[in-house]
């Protein structure tokens, strides 16, 4: 083989390689499936989408519009989120936001170890391969332990992520309450504040925004104020301290997602517990695998080297998996509190269906589209890698 043209071939495979990361970067940003519900008491003249929810890489947002018509009057685009679980609870169903929930939390980190995996494939030569992809595991596992286990570590998570928990659990809580203290008697508010543990003054009445609309800040506030009060609640003896760690309130928020409509300690704390011990031992995994995947990229060429390449680009594949086993958990798991009794069933994953008296509509998103499309560049770029190995082998042009 002349070296022109194993230039050629190995500038193509990067190049492709490179467009495929972008892909990966972008949508994690965009959302990647769709899912709706309507019925005739949603009429497609107030939603014309249906009742409509996004599913991103970091949770669940709101996929509703703001109608603008001369008959309806709207000042804020309606929470499709709540309305969602609204009428999900009605049949016993759990919360969106139950739904994976550790993967949601690591899923900044996986998606970076994707992309350092895809940097190494890029690398040809062994040396500056595992160096270059031991400083960008290194980085990702500091980042990953700051974020999970550190103090203020939600600080270090992306702003979706955390706008997406506040908006679950409809967590613009604490201007709620002062709203409705403004509305109060000075006695009764400050009376209801005494009773409540809060000190100080009251707050400055501010307007009800959109989690998505306000800063990282501003919701970690919100759900640093909502814990607090939720441990005021408490025993004195059960009460934790916030500390700001991801998984200190990846714990919380689960256990109060599950019991906002089925407060039952007995059947929700063995799930928080679950979920607790799949969060820490994923971390564990997550540094295992860096560590294989630091040997498997020590020979180019070998059986192991080609992970670097095919699990980024079987992402469609494990994202329809996962997308499905959640789908089946909701529709098996639903809470006998529920007002309506149906048997266990499997939501449509992908088309059109029915349940109860509602259709339901779930489809790919743009998110889908562009990892579909990552997977077919890192695809043409393994064949041409492929193809430059086994010609330089056989000592072919």
């Amino acid at each position: 083989m002349t070296a022109k043209s194993q230039t050629k071939r190995e500038a193509v495979v990067v190049f492709l390689t490179t467009a495929a990361i972008a892909l990966l970067v972008a949508l994690y940003f965009v959302p990647t499936w769709w899912v709706a519900l309507t019925a005739p008491n949603y009429p497609p003249e107030a939603f014309p989408d249906g009742v409509r929810i996004n599913f991103h890489m970091n949770g669940v947002f709101n996929g509703c519009r703001k109608v603008e018509k001369a008959e309806i009057e709207e000042d804020v685009v309606l929470d499709c989120v709540h309305e969602m679980d609204t009428i999900n609870h009605f049949v016993g169903m759990y919360p969106i936001a139950a739904g994976g929930v550790v993967e949601k939390a690591y899923s900044p980190f996986l998606f970076t170890l994707l992309g350092v995996m895809l940097v190494g494939f890029m690398i040809k030569n062994p040396k500056a391969r595992v160096g270059v992809m031991a400083v960008g595991f290194g980085v990702t596992a500091v980042w990953m332990y700051l974020t999970m286990f550190g103090k203020d570590g939600i600080d270090y998570q992306n702003h979706g992520y955390v706008a997406a928990m506040v908006t679950s659990l409809d967590q613009t809580e604490f201007e709620k309450e002062a709203a409705e203290e403004e509305n109060l008697h000075p006695i009764v508010a400050e009376l209801r504040r005494a009773m409540r543990g809060d000190t100080g003054q009251a707050t400055e009445k501010k307007p009800i925004s959109v989690a998505t609309e306000k800063s990282k800040e501003d919701n970690i506030a919100a759900l640093r104020s909502t814990f607090e009060n939720d441990q005021k609640r408490k025993p004195s003896g059960e009460q934790l301290a916030w500390n700001g760690s991801n998984l200190q309130i990846l714990d919380w928020h689960y256990e109060k997602s599950l019991g906002r409509w089925f407060n039952n300690p007995a059947e929700i704390g063995p799930m928080v517990a679950t979920t607790s011990l799949v969060a820490h031992i994923l971390f564990w995994v997550i540094l295992a695998g860096m560590v294989f995947l630091l040997v498997a990229a020590w020979r180019t060429g070998s059986l192991l080297y080609w992970l670097l390449v095919v699990v980024p680009m079987l992402l469609p594949v494990f994202f329809i998996m996962e997308y499905s086993a959640w789908l089946w958990w909701y529709g098996h798991s639903l809470n006998e509190m529920g007002a309506f009794t149906l048997k266990p069933f499997m939501p449509t994953v992908f088309g059109q269906g029915k349940v109860a008296q509602f259709a339901t509509h779930s489809y790919p998103n743009i998110g889908f589209g562009l990892m579909v499309a990552s997977s077919v560049l890192l695809a043409l770029a393994a064949l041409i890698r492929l193809k430059s190995l086994r010609a330089e082998r056989n000592g072919e042009d």
